[in-house]
């Protein structure tokens, strides 16, 4: 028997119908069911804000990691999902349960009487609801699109803002330019309010720049170095060793770097990042329905990665770390992303490659498309043939959408963490 849907779905699914379009980007709309819920972004904890192109959702995987090592109760916005809506809110802790989330989601859309709301923006309201009724000592909040008009960008004075690293991404929706994209971002800055910027190309950084409030720049005021051993954050006359990041990759060493400038902030000057988790983001599966097709002695990775930076990061990670095995691909991307910017350097690391549709995604690429990017690509219909058309003892890397990723997830049948 098929067990029921969680209650939440059917209120999402409705949620869903309430804009003809996924993405709108405007605060005038939130604000209006925000004061119609009682304004729950004025009673928030105290909060860290992070934007960026890439890196956010680690960022503050090692900030809750760290926090929560000291003790605290800890907040958590992020999207999108893989696999479950639930996974975007957590609440001192533990993923919001099912029936809370549905009741959340019902109050929001009795207040918001039918009148256009973007998904994003009336299941944000949600999560603030959730927040500000919950006790914790701190609230990590990440962007969903870009910062000047984000639905999460409502806080008069959070804590402390963070800027990840920023690239091309999302130009239909912030410019064209860097610096276009750059300003968007850096729009979650508050007068005053300490805001710690990773490293930026000069046309990002200008831009941030010109905001008034106070930056702690990477390069400037703090370093972070890693080593066989472990990695060095240094900050002015101040150095603290650290144990490497847990999650794989040379960019997490950075991105923990810009974890312990924002803690330094938060008073926690020798933080603990050994229990780090971050789902879709150079996973490894060792069991599960997908794992049990693989070809013999195939390592099954997943990474949610899907522009030009993610595409040089996981080639840096693939040349330090992964020469010893044949590396093949498995690549689906959706039809606002570009394939080729994606792929340009990661292609020519793949002794194979294979392309397919998102399943159950009517804005994919197809596997025709995105197989132009990809010298002497197959092309297959699901995630299962895919993987058996690999190559014996390859590491596969399943790539290019965290859509594609939730959907491998899914189906292997990996429970959100």
């Amino acid at each position: 028997m098929t067990p029921p849907l969680p209650r939440s779905e059917a209120v999402l699914d409705r949620l869903l119908r309430l804009h003809p379009k996924r993405i709108d980007l405007s605060l005038g709309r939130i604000e209006r069911l925000l004061t119609a819920l009682g304004n729950p972004e004025q009673t928030l904890p105290p909060t860290v804000h992070v934007a960026g192109t890439n890196g956010k959702g680690s960022l503050i995987a090692f900030l809750r990691a760290a926090l929560e090592a000291e003790g605290h109760k800890v907040h958590v916005y992020t999207s999108p999902h893989l696999v479950a809506f639930a996974e975007r809110i957590r609440l001192a802790g533990r993923l919001i349960d099912d029936d809370a989330l549905a009741a959340l989601l019902d109050e929001c859309e009795a207040a918001n009487a039918g009148a256009a709301i973007t998904f994003f923006e009336i299941t944000t309201a949600a999560a603030m609801l959730a927040f500000s009724r919950s006790p914790a000592d701190m609230l990590l909040l990440e962007t969903g699109l870009g910062g000047r008009l984000d639905a999460t960008n409502v806080l008069d004075a959070p804590r402390l803002t963070a800027i990840t690293p920023i690239g091309l991404d999302h130009q239909q929706f912030l410019g064209d330019s860097l610096a276009e994209i750059a300003a968007e971002k850096a729009a979650i800055t508050r007068p005053g309010v300490p805001c710690v910027v990773a490293m930026q190309q000069p046309e990002a950084w200008d831009a941030i720049a010109k905001r008034d409030a106070p930056t702690i720049l990477e390069g400037r005021d703090w370093s972070i170095a890693g080593d066989v051993d472990g990695m060095t954050y240094r900050a002015g006359p101040r150095e603290l060793r650290l144990p490497l990041p847990p999650l794989p990759g040379p960019h997490q060493i950075a991105t923990a770097g810009q974890a312990v400038a924002c803690l330094e902030l938060l008073g926690i000057d020798a933080p603990r990042f050994a229990s780090t988790v971050w789902p879709g983001r150079l996973q490894r599966l060792d069991s599960g329905a997908l794992i049990e097709c693989l070809p013999p002695g195939c390592e099954l990775w997943l990474d949610g990665g899907h522009n030009a930076d993610a595409g040089v990061a996981l080639t840096a990670h693939a040349k330090a770390a992964w020469a010893d095995r044949p590396l093949a691909l498995v690549v689906g991307m959706l039809d606002s992303k570009s394939s080729e910017a994606f792929l340009e350097s990661l292609a020519a690391l793949a002794d194979h490659a294979v392309a397919l549709a998102i399943p159950g995604h009517a804005q994919s690429l197809s596997a025709a498309e995105i197989a132009t990017a990809l010298p002497a690509c197959e092309q297959a219909n699901d995630l299962q043939e895919a993987l058996t058309a690999c190559p014996a003892d390859a590491r596969i890397l399943v790539c290019g959408s965290l859509y594609l990723v939730g959907q491998a997830l899914a189906e292997n049948g990996t429970p959100p963490q």
